[in-house]
């Protein structure tokens, strides 16, 4: 796993800073009394690394649901753990050997798209209800989960190719879409991104999932880069929390992504659908209604439709060839 000097170089850098950090601002007994947030992150970070789904689909839904914590805190909490772990995992698979560089290129003008969408989210969509965000999350991260798992691998392609006007239009409106999800939960994007350059581009699963992993890391980094500099209304607790987290995610993510190089993940994708299929049945059998399960029922069977028939179309037309390895 340490086989690049820049990602050894970052690993080593990013711990001492960690250290002088955790020092100054936190310590050993606020890490005794929060240890759920290491916990929760060291399979956060796992599962960051290693599919399509970023650590926020975890911490998220932990931090809100199980430990009571505001929908704002959770949401900052993801993007600030993903601009380390997510970074990581990013930097790991770009200096990795067998990574073919130019199938990123694509990212250089869908992440700034992206961050855009992210900024209206923040400006336009923080004002809805907790209960619907929380409807919408589940119910996304549960459908896409359980639609990957069913599927089998058709994309053979190693570079994203877009050919005509409506594939830079789709390419960018998903990236929009991706970066307003991300205004609410933290993480949404690569699950977005991901299945549209499957689905309609017959990218390459692994490839695929390697390029949401850089553009849900670049989308973090903004989000956190902007809520800190310029919100500038996070509180010290909340970097306290980060400060517990950051060297599980530091090792964990790109570890996921070490694992993804090296075996099939049918096993851990199920793991994860068993997962995210009981945060959505502890959201709703901890304050039943009527409404709250109908809605969840309803929306988790649109969204596994929309997943299902998008993921079973990976032949997509526009792309390259190329000469990557996947």
């Amino acid at each position: 796993m340490f086989r690049s000097r820049i990602f050894v170089t970052w690993f080593i850098t990013a711990l001492i800073v960690w250290a002088v950090l955790f020092r100054e601002y936190c310590g050993l007994g606020f890490l005794r009394e929060h240890l759920y947030y290491p916990l929760i992150m060291v399979l956060g970070a796992f599962v960051a690394g290693m599919t399509p789904e970023g650590g926020g689909a975890v911490a998220f839904p932990a931090l809100s649901l199980f430990f009571d914590i505001s929908r704002e805190w959770a949401r900052d909490f993801s993007l600030m753990i993903q601009s380390i772990g997510m970074t990581s995992a990013s930097l790991f698979v770009l200096t990795h050997p067998d990574t073919d560089r130019r199938a990123f290129l694509p990212l250089f003008w869908l992440t700034p798209i992206a961050c855009l969408g992210f900024l209206a989210g923040l400006q336009f969509l923080q004002g809805l209800p907790v209960v619907a965000i929380h409807v919408f999350f589940l119910s996304l991260i549960t459908a896409f989960a359980l639609s990957y798992a069913l599927h089998s691998q058709r994309g053979q392609q190693s570079m994203l190719l877009l050919q005509t006007g409506s594939d830079y239009l789709l390419c960018a409106g998903t990236a929009i879409a991706g970066g307003m999800a991300a205004s609410l939960f933290g993480t949404g994007a690569d699950i977005l991104f991901y299945t549209l350059v499957v689905s309609r581009f017959g990218l390459a699963e692994k490839t695929a999932t390697r390029l949401s992993v850089v553009l849900m890391t670049c989308i973090s980094v903004c989000g956190f880069g902007w809520r800190h500099f310029v919100d500038a209304d996070m509180q010290l607790e909340q970097y306290q929390g980060w400060l517990c987290a950051w060297p599980v995610v530091l090792f964990m993510a790109p570890f996921g992504a070490w694992v993804l190089h090296r075996i099939h993940v049918e096993l851990m994708i199920r793991g994860l659908v068993i997962l995210n299929m009981l945060q959505l049945l502890y959201f709703n059998l901890r304050e039943p209604s009527v409404g709250r399960i109908t809605a969840s029922c309803l929306l988790t069977s649109l969204l596994f439709v929309i997943f299902r028939r998008g993921l079973r179309g990976g032949d997509g037309p526009a792309v390259c060839s190329g000469q990557g390895r996947c």
